[in-house]
């Protein structure tokens, strides 16, 4: 696969060095941190824009620190290799992650799916996802207007990943004009 098609997720934000030896603190942002920053798995350094800056990086060891996790990478073993890294993202290859649970997606996927309330009636298409300090939000194009979903298991009750459709409970008066 080329480089621009392949999807690259964001699986933790490096710190800072630590010690000398080119070890990074890197604060998880994956359930499966230990997949993710296994020895020998390849990972890009992503900036705040999005961009992909290094990589691919081979992890040549990694470690639990507390909340945190300490990571090296192969040919970057001291600390004014690493040093210019911090506040970078650590990024995987999707492919090489573990697929989402049934019932479960993972973020980035949600743009597209169609919305559909618990009798079928379709609602909209999720257009957008908005990070509110409450949780996330989707944007939802319905037919009339838009209108921002919590997607919360209160009213997301099914993710149909495969059919890319959301089954949902709208609070009363949601849609009401």
């Amino acid at each position: 696969m080329a480089e621009e098609e392949t999807r690259h997720l964001v699986v933790g934000r490096l710190r800072k060095p630590h010690g000398l030896q080119g070890d990074c603190a890197i604060f998880p942002l994956t359930e499966d941190p230990d997949l993710a920053y296994a020895p020998g798995k390849a990972v890009w350094l992503k900036n705040l824009a999005g961009e992909l800056v290094a990589g691919p990086l081979q992890i040549e060891r990694s470690r639990v620190y507390h909340r945190q996790w300490l990571v090296a990478f192969k040919g970057h073993l001291h600390i004014d290799a690493v040093k210019p890294w911090g506040g970078h993202f650590l990024a995987v290859e999707a492919a090489g992650l573990k697929p989402p649970a049934d019932g479960e997606v993972y973020v980035h996927e949600l743009e597209g799916f169609a919305v559909q309330d618990s009798d079928g009636t379709p609602l909209g298409l999720v257009t957008d996802m908005v990070e509110l300090p409450s949780g996330l939000m989707l944007e939802v194009q319905g037919p009339r207007r838009e209108f921002l979903l919590p997607f919360k298991k209160e009213f997301v009750q099914t993710v149909d990943r495969a059919a890319r459709r959301l089954t949902v409970r709208l609070p009363a008066g949601m849609l009401d004009q």
